[in-house]
């Protein structure tokens, strides 16, 4: 059995919703805290046991390759002012993994984002992970879908309970139990009222799929917007193979949105001791 070592992570969007903070800067490097939030994803998928992270990038994401490649001049400067633990910080952040830059040369959708990673992925099965998607749990997200993947060995989608006022906020799935946190995703509704929807199981975080994910994308015609969705895609297979969902526990915070962004602040920083007292007099 192949094991799964290369993540996908689309990171070629314009990030309107932040403008005009992200006219020259990637939304993906907004901080939560002091990390950029580009970097909670990638830190969780090393923690699962990914070895390449290929991130897809478009114009004005140069930030994003500079934020993972070392620092010669910070270093030195760190280390002529003795900042042991901040030079050791910087240093670890581009040992991470083996970063992997793919230009999404046009703004064609997610679905095309990840195709753009076909050639690097090669005959493997991969992770996909939305980087907005920044879920606080006790349990790592991607690695509990890589376990599903690795025992089902068919493709696997990320799944959170909202609440039912955020039901038309996602795409939401129609499942079957299967055992624990495990499920059989019969179909998906791209954003459905409350009244309609299947579930209240959102897709979050991201898939693990197969190599057949490909085959599909390439012969698909853009959908809504005019562009290619993976999820799209992800339900084409639905009549050849079965599709596993894996339900996670925890707090997602959708750092793509200015409100998600503040509370994910807010609850991130609360954690650090540091920060924790001043935060808790203010707020």
């Amino acid at each position: 059995m192949t094991k799964i070592k290369k993540a996908v992570i689309p990171v070629a969007g314009f990030g309107t919703r932040f403008l005009p903070a992200t006219k020259a800067q990637p939304k993906e490097m907004l901080p939560v805290v002091d990390k950029p939030s580009v970097q909670y994803a990638v830190e969780e998928a090393v923690a699962a046991g990914i070895k390449d992270i290929i991130l897809i990038t478009g114009q004005n994401k140069r930030a994003i390759e500079d934020h993972f490649d070392s620092h010669f001049e910070l270093e030195e400067n760190l280390r002529r002012k003795k900042k042991t633990e901040k030079l050791k910080e910087i240093q670890n952040v581009s040992k991470l993994a083996n970063f992997i830059y793919i230009r999404q040369k046009s703004p064609l959708g997610n679905g095309h984002a990840v195709l753009c990673a076909k050639s690097v992925i090669g005959n493997e099965p991969f992770v996909v992970i939305w980087p907005d998607d920044l879920i606080d749990s006790k349990k790592n997200t991607i690695k509990q879908m890589i376990d599903v993947y690795e025992k089902y060995q068919s493709p696997v989608v990320g799944v959170l309970a909202v609440p039912d006022k955020d039901v038309e906020k996602y795409g939401i799935i129609k499942n079957k139990h299967i055992k624990g946190n495990v499920h059989e995703m019969l179909d998906i509704v791209e954003k459905p009222s409350l009244k309609s929807a299947p579930s209240n199981l959102a897709s979050l975080k991201g898939y693990v799929l197969g190599p057949e994910i490909f085959r599909v994308l390439e012969t698909m015609k853009p959908g809504k917007g005019g562009e290619i969705w993976l999820a799209d895609a992800v339900k084409k297979l639905l009549p050849k193979k079965s599709i596993f969902a894996c339900e996670f526990s925890g707090t997602i915070y959708d750092v793509g949105s200015k409100a998600g962004w503040i509370k994910a602040n807010i609850a991130y920083a609360k954690k650090r001791p540091e920060l924790r007292k001043e935060l808790k007099g203010f707020i």
